[in-house]
C-alpha cells in the first residue's frame, strides 16, 4: 500500500513538471532597431587608366634592333620609339628603285626616238604607263621602310614599355602604353540587369586592395551607348578626382549609389520572417508587417512598420502568435 502511494505521488509529480516545462514561455534573442546610414547601390568592378592614353604597336612583323626612349619618359607625336629589323625591306625598296630609273631612262630613249620618227607613238605610250607603274612600286617600297619605325602617335609620356632588343615583335602586340598621367578614369563593366538605373553624375564608391579600409570615390561620368552582348555588360567610365591615390592599371571594386539614407531604421537580417517583424511589447509579442528597403549581410532598412528604439525578437520560432508571451535567452 505505502508503495502505490509513493509511485502515485511520482507520477503526479512527474505529471506537474512535464506541464510546467510544456507551458513555460519559449526562450527567444532580441535586437533594438537602430538607426544609420543605409545605401542603396549598383556594384561593377574596373581598372584604372588615364583619359587620354594608346597603346602602340607595331606595323609589321620582325625583329627589334633598337628601343629609343624609356618608361616615364615624355615623348612627341611622330617621334620614333623603337627599330625594327628592315635589311629585307631595304633591299626591295633598293631593287625597286633601281628598276624605276631604268624604266625613266628608256622612256626618255624612246621619247626621243618617237620625236625623230623612228619609233611609233604606240610604244611611247606603253613606255609612259611602264615608267609610272615601276616609280609607284618603287615609292611604294619606300614608305614601307617607315613601318619598321614604332612611333609615338601623339604626345604623352612612356606609361609602360613591354619590348627589348632582340624580340620578335608582331602586329597584335602593343609595345607601348603612351598617355597622360593625369586625369584618371576608371572603366568599369556594369551588368545589362543594372544599367538602366545608373545616370550620369552619380556618386560612386570605390574600394582598392592597394588601399584596404579606404573608401575613395568617384562620379559617373559616361555610359557606353551599345553593350556587350557576349558578357552581357555595358561599360561606364567613372571620373575620379585630382586628388586620388589611385595609380595607372589597379583593379577597383565600385557602388554606384542609387539611393542613401543616413538616418534610416535597421533591424538584423535574423529578426525578419516573411516579410514580418516579432515585435516585444512587455512579455508579450505580436508580429508586425514591415516594408523592407536596402538589405545587406549586417542590417536590413525598414521603410515603413517599425521605429527606432524597438525591440524585436531574432530568429522567431515556428508558431509564435500574437500576445504570446516569450522569454529572453539567458
Amino acid at each position: 500500500m505505502r508503495r502505490r502511494l509513493l509511485l502515485t505521488l511520482l507520477l503526479a509529480l512527474a505529471a506537474a513538471g512535464g506541464w510546467f516545462w510544456w507551458t513555460l514561455p519559449p526562450a527567444v534573442a532580441i535586437a533594438v532597431a537602430t538607426t544609420g546610414p543605409a545605401l542603396r547601390a549598383v556594384y561593377a568592378t574596373g581598372s584604372v587608366e588615364p583619359v587620354h592614353w594608346a597603346r602602340v604597336g607595331p606595323a609589321v612583323r620582325a625583329r627589334v634592333t633598337e628601343v629609343l626612349v624609356d618608361e616615364g619618359a615624355r615623348v612627341t607625336e611622330g617621334q620614333p620609339l623603337a627599330r625594327l629589323d628592315n635589311r629585307e625591306a631595304a633591299h626591295r625598296a633598293e631593287e625597286t628603285e633601281a628598276r624605276a630609273r631604268f624604266a625613266q631612262e628608256d622612256l626618255a630613249r624612246i621619247r626621243t626616238l618617237v620625236t625623230r620618227d623612228i619609233a611609233a607613238r604606240a610604244s611611247l605610250d606603253r613606255a609612259e604607263a611602264e615608267a609610272r607603274a615601276v616609280r609607284a612600286v618603287a615609292e611604294a617600297a619606300q614608305r614601307r621602310l617607315d613601318d619598321y619605325i614604332v612611333r609615338a602617335p601623339a604626345d604623352g609620356v612612356v606609361l609602360r614599355r613591354d619590348i627589348e632588343v632582340g624580340e620578335v615583335v608582331d602586329t597584335p602586340a602593343s609595345l607601348f602604353w603612351i598617355g597622360e598621367p593625369s586625369p584618371l578614369r576608371v572603366t568599369a563593366e556594369v551588368d545589362e540587369e543594372d544599367i538602366a538605373q545608373v545616370r550620369e553624375g552619380q556618386r560612386v564608391l570605390l574600394r582598392a586592395d592597394a588601399f584596404p579600409g579606404q573608401v575613395l570615390t568617384a562620379t559617373v561620368g559616361q555610359i557606353t551607348p551599345k553593350g556587350d552582348a557576349t558578357r552581357k555588360a555595358y561599360r561606364v567610365r567613372l571620373v575620379l578626382p585630382d586628388d586620388t591615390p589611385l595609380m595607372i592599371g589597379m583593379t577597383v571594386e565600385a557602388n554606384i549609389v542609387l539611393r542613401q539614407t543616413d538616418n534610416a531604421v535597421l533591424v538584423p537580417p535574423a529578426a525578419l520572417r516573411d516579410g514580418r517583424v516579432f515585435v516585444v511589447q512587455g512579455e508579450a509579442v505580436r508580429p508586425r508587417q514591415v516594408e523592407l528597403g536596402v538589405q545587406g549581410p549586417r542590417a536590413v532598412e525598414i521603410l515603413r512598420g517599425l521605429a527606432q528604439g524597438e525591440t524585436v525578437v531574432l530568429d522567431p520560432p515556428a508558431g509564435l502568435v500574437t500576445g504570446q508571451t516569450v522569454r529572453l535567452t539567458p
